[in-house]
């Protein structure tokens, strides 16, 4: 078929020239951009219909963190597999079959019966999205001609903003007339689709010019393996730090301001709103000042330096409670970018397997906080878990242990 077609011919060659050149491909890296921003305004639909799972099936905390760990467990566990066997199987449509369970989930959830159908419609969305991203994230690592932080925000940023949007639009179209009503985000599956198809065709004629050039070396950091492996356990303990305490506000921030300023359902959903977009924000500076600064110093200042503002949270009125919660997202939110990139310079080898372990443990640690957190705040209270939670950053002393990768020296391979 391709060899027919003057127009493929002519856009793999562009592609060839674009992949030997190391240009940035910015409309690849806003397509996947706007793929990352469906994928995960899907899964974010979970965690923004909470307060209604709670009421129609008159669930506890503790059933509220089982429902978020069967989710972020199946989109964890996954990755890394997936992430492996695309390492040495490449799959530019991969994600147009992840996206497949996605639907079946919404489907699902939209006539779940029971709890426990429930659990089945996460756990279908959550291995949607663990095909989703370790093929995903290696589509912007490729398009980025060097630019990698910058890539991986920008990727990022569509799915923090598809995140944000979730909770506004279950305001809108959810809550006031219902669950069944989750059918209308079958269109956004439908959009996604189209999308991916392009990245897929894109893809493709990368791995076809690919195939057609002299096979270029790899550049392997000059480190012992014990120091990689210890640098990618930190990265891994700073991404704990990070997730569990996301998890404490994604699953949980709406009953917490419901309960603790008596706000109603629809105001405590545009709280976390306020959360999620400066998560988005964050996550875009981070990755621009990554490249430029050093990754290393953007994870220090992000892990370790929002605690301040983690501590000063339980305290806070509402309006203190919004400033702090948008400064503690943009602040978190900066160094996933420059870890995912740290984390794949130093085994440049698996850039699948590496992109899916660490997506996979985000979302494992999110799901292993979020019932771990429900569990707690049944035994005490809502808020008395803010007050724990706040600690977790100053986990972030750890990476001054890691080495500065822009004084590190590089070989060929």
């Amino acid at each position: 078929m391709f060899k027919n077609s003057k127009s493929h011919h002519s856009f793999f060659k562009k592609t060839a020239l674009q992949t030997r050149g190391n240009l940035t491909v910015y409309p690849i890296l806003l397509a996947i951009s706007v793929a990352h921003l469906f994928n995960d305004l899907l899964q974010a639909l979970i965690p923004a219909v909470y307060p209604m799972l709670k009421e129609n099936y008159n669930l506890n905390f503790a059933q509220i963190g089982m429902i978020t760990l069967c989710f972020q467990i199946s989109s964890s566990l996954l990755q890394p597999i997936v992430g492996a066997y695309t390492d040495k199987n490449p799959k530019p449509y991969s994600q147009i079959v992840g996206m497949f369970f996605t639907l079946f989930g919404i489907l699902a959830l939209a006539y779940a019966k029971d709890y426990y159908w429930v659990l089945v419609s996460v756990t279908l969305v959550g291995i949607g999205s663990s095909i989703f991203h370790p093929e995903s994230s290696r589509v912007a690592f490729m398009a980025s001609g060097g630019k990698r932080s910058l890539a991986q925000s920008i990727f990022q940023i569509g799915g923090n903003a598809g995140t944000a949007m979730a909770p506004l639009l279950v305001a809108w179209i959810v809550l006031p007339s219902g669950q069944q009503h989750l059918l209308w985000f079958v269109f956004v599956v439908l959009l996604a689709q189209l999308v991916l198809y392009y990245i897929g065709s894109w893809y493709k004629g990368v791995l076809i010019s690919r195939k057609l050039q002299q096979k270029k070396p790899i550049a392997i950091p000059n480190l012992s393996q014990t120091k990689i492996s210890m640098s990618i356990v930190i990265l891994l303990l700073l991404i704990f730090s990070k997730y569990f305490y996301v998890a404490s506000i994604t699953s949980y921030f709406q009953f917490y301001t419901m309960d603790k300023f008596g706000i109603s359902e629809v105001q405590a959903q545009v709280y976390l709103f306020y959360f999620l977009l400066a998560v988005a924000l964050g996550t875009l500076i981070g990755g621009f000042y990554g490249d430029r600064l050093g990754r290393k110093y953007i994870i220090w200042f992000s892990v370790l330096g929002v605690a301040p503002f983690t501590l000063l949270l339980p305290y806070a009125d509402l309006t203190w409670t919004a400033i702090l919660v948008v400064i503690i997202g943009f602040i978190l939110a900066s160094a996933f970018p420059s870890i995912l990139v740290y984390a794949q310079e130093l085994l440049p080898k698996k850039i699948g397997m590496v992109s899916g372990l660490f997506y996979g443990f985000a979302f494992g640690m999110g799901g292993v906080g979020s019932a771990v957190l429900g569990l707690w705040a049944d035994q005490t209270s809502i808020e008395y878990i803010y007050t724990v939670c706040s600690f977790l950053p100053l986990i972030g002393v750890i990476a001054y242990f890691l080495p500065d990768m822009k004084k590190v020296t590089f070989t060929k391979e």
